[in-house]
């Protein structure tokens, strides 16, 4: 059974700093494209940011700048390094996966949400 298990979301006052992180476990012959979406109350699900297993990333205007993502193919696990955090970052941030199956069968896997909120 394949698992995402995201941690570190917190309640944070503007202007600070947090640090996501997100874990596969579980069975599989490998992990690509990992990244980090974002839904707050009443919208849809975002994209926050995307990296590959080469380490090429991708992130949404509203956070460049201001968000770093990174991973460690060692551990299964991609991190999202948030500076500069605005109250319109508050949002239960999801963490997603591509992973292969033992017998070549790729799909896409979900975490189950850590809240994020910004406020003073």
């Amino acid at each position: 059974q394949v698992q995402l298990v995201e941690s570190g979301g917190d309640l944070v006052q503007p202007g600070g700093s947090l640090r996501l992180s997100c874990a596969a476990s579980g069975r599989f012959f490998g992990v690509g494209i990992m990244g980090w979406y974002r839904q707050a109350p009443g919208k849809q699900r975002d994209l926050v940011a995307t990296i590959t297993g080469a380490g090429t990333t991708n992130c949404a205007d509203s956070v460049k700048g201001r968000f770093t993502i990174s991973r460690d193919n060692a551990k299964n696990t991609v991190y999202l390094q948030m500076n500069s955090l605005k109250p319109e970052d508050t949002a239960v941030y999801y963490c997603n996966a591509d992973i292969t199956s033992p017998i070549g069968f790729r799909r896409s896997y979900w975490g189950q949400g850590t809240q994020v909120t910004v406020s003073s």
